[in-house]
């Protein structure tokens, strides 16, 4: 039915008319958009590397995402930075519940495991 393909796609087996791969980058991004439209996420936060690259100017919604694909549900790694005030463990409940709505609802696959990392909190106003 589906399987991880190596170059980084998601390849969801069709009925005979042929099948549909999603690009990792797809599905980080679909993630990142959910993390951000969550009340009191600051920013996704990421490795050094992609910080670099975020201020060079290359800013997308993959930063501080991993994503693993385990038989038919994927494995998903957030890192966040939360606004001052807000309850950091309902902020990462509610993250929890949206990747894995958005992600249900948008590519029709199944969340094993969404870790959230609250790695900073934003004290700007």
């Amino acid at each position: 039915m589906a399987e991880n393909v190596k170059d980084n796609k998601y390849t969801i087996e069709g009925d005979g008319s042929g099948f549909i791969q999603i690009a990792d980058d797809v599905v980080s991004s679909i993630v990142g958009l959910a993390c951000t439209e969550v009340e009191g996420v600051a920013r996704l936060t990421g490795n050094i590397t992609r910080d670099l690259v975020a201020k060079l100017g290359k800013n997308n919604l993959s930063k501080g995402i991993i994503v693993q694909y385990e038989d038919d549900k994927v494995k998903v790694d957030v890192s966040v930075e939360v606004k001052f005030g807000y309850n950091i463990v309902d902020v990462s409940k509610e993250i929890q519940e949206k990747v894995k709505t958005t992600l249900l609802t948008m590519t029709g696959l199944e969340c094993s495991v969404i870790n959230v990392k609250v790695s900073g909190i934003d004290f700007a106003e």
